[in-house]
């Protein structure tokens, strides 16, 4: 039986490993890291709610829905000094890269970034500016409530990436540290009160906006999810480049389907 992950310890695991916020992880046992994970939606709401502070900010001084967008999803990329840009990108180099597990994990370790990888980032990060610039072209409340959804999301597929049953690819490395940590039942929990918190925002803006921000949720779960099956067979497992992969892939997820049928 896993033991009951001590709280304290779990919030600074998940905000001193998936932020740059000034908070010192003081453990670093598979207790903490199952609390850490389990925690990593709410530092993803934190990095959301600071996101969409400076893109109404903006749009409050007159700037354009552009330009907040860029400066929204600016924000969790500085907040994670692009941790998670760096993981999308050597993971695409990875998968793209048709060698072995064991030469595709080291061709994700290089530091240079290789052609899979630049287009997947100006791909993603243009997909991310575009659909998030029409939210805030509708209002800036909707802009902000995207900007909120799409980082716990982002967070909330990582806690799902380090359930039991799947394994790290590597025998160190952040993936190895939390790799099956989280209990499936926790896991799914999770997934529920996000859904359930996602679709209360967007109840101020009627039933409609409530069905699709929590459908934007589903959507990031079930991208995520196929991506991480993907570098579960490709490379055996997860690594901390592939957690990042998956929280661009849900945020990129959420930010679309927010953008449809307004």
């Amino acid at each position: 039986m896993p033991k009951t992950p001590a709280w304290p310890d779990g919030l600074r695991f998940a905000f001193g490993t998936l932020t740059v916020l000034p908070v010192r992880v003081t453990r670093w046992d598979r207790e903490a890291a199952r609390g850490g994970m389990l925690c990593a939606p709410l530092a993803g709401l934190v990095v959301g709610v600071c996101a969409a502070a400076l893109g109404a900010l903006l749009l409050f001084l007159g700037a354009g829905p552009l330009l907040a967008a860029v400066a929204t999803v600016a924000v969790p990329a500085v907040l994670t000094r692009g941790l998670h840009l760096d993981g999308l990108a050597d993971t695409a180099d990875g998968l793209g890269s048709g060698k072995p597990a064991e030469d595709a994990l080291r061709i994700m370790k290089q530091s240079d970034i290789g052609p899979f990888g630049v287009i997947t980032l100006l791909l993603v990060l243009l997909a991310q500016v575009a659909a998030l610039a029409q939210a805030y072209g509708d209002s800036w409340a909707r802009g902000a409530l995207a900007a909120v959804v799409a980082a716990t999301a982002a967070r909330l597929v990582l806690t799902l990436a380090a359930r039991g049953g799947v394994p790290a690819a590597r025998p160190e490395g952040l993936g190895a540290a939390v790799a099956g940590v989280v209990p499936v039942r926790g896991a799914v929990g999770a997934v529920a009160v996000v859904v359930l918190a996602a679709g209360t925002g967007g109840a101020p803006f009627g039933t409609y906006e409530v069905v699709r921000t929590a459908f934007s949720v589903l959507a990031a779960v079930a991208a995520a999810e196929l991506l991480l099956r993907r570098c579960t067979r490709r490379f055996g497992g997860v690594t901390g480049d592939v957690f990042g992969a998956l929280a661009e892939t849900a945020a990129t997820a959420v930010f679309v389907i927010q953008s449809l049928g307004r």
